[in-house]
């Protein structure tokens, strides 16, 4: 009786252990589905707002969102540029002064940085402000389709190379942009 008993016990524990794993084989977990594409943008946008600690930059048009992007700053990112070298992102307002499609990277969209009162400070500290501030893609030098991840530049905002084939379409020179801490 006790033999029966324990290898009763033994064949449910078989049967439990073979129905959960018939359970587990028929179980597929959610697939995401993607969503559409957005629209594309048409005409050109007015103004840029970076916000620096979101690592957020959108595109806007009649004082609306059309486009919200993730971006990669400086490698030193607190805090607003203070001279040449530093890693850091300048914070204001700037306007797109150059468009360059042969530089190091995949398209680039500069910004009047410095402005006269960044040459100001630098002056009185004994330092280069700095300059050569973009919005652009990743390196030419990468392969196609990769993207460095976190904050690497010298203090420009990266995108991926299709995000700035888009903003380049739509941002002509004059253009605002607002870079917020």
């Amino acid at each position: 009786p006790a033999m029966i008993r324990f290898l009763r016990l033994l064949v449910y524990l078989c049967l439990l252990v073979g129905l959960g794993f018939i359970a587990a084989s028929l179980y597929s977990p959610p697939v995401p589905v993607p969503l559409p594409p957005p629209p594309p943008l048409t005409g050109e946008i007015d103004r840029i707002v970076i916000e620096k600690s979101a690592r957020r930059m959108q595109l806007m048009q009649d004082g609306k969102p059309v486009r919200t992007y993730q971006i990669a700053l400086g490698f030193t990112p607190e805090g607003d540029k203070l001279r040449q070298g530093d890693g850091k992102t300048p914070e204001g307002e700037f306007t797109i002064d150059r468009r360059n499609s042969e530089s190091a990277f995949h398209l680039s969209i500069g910004l009047d940085y410095p402005q006269p009162e960044d040459r100001e400070r630098a002056a009185r500290i004994g330092y280069s402000p700095g300059g050569d501030i973009f919005i652009h893609g990743q390196p030419n030098a990468l392969p196609g389709g990769l993207q460095i991840k976190g904050d690497w530049t010298a203090g420009c905002i990266a995108v991926t190379n299709a995000e700035i084939r888009e903003i380049w379409a739509v941002t002509p020179i004059g253009t605002k942009v607002e870079i917020r801490p």
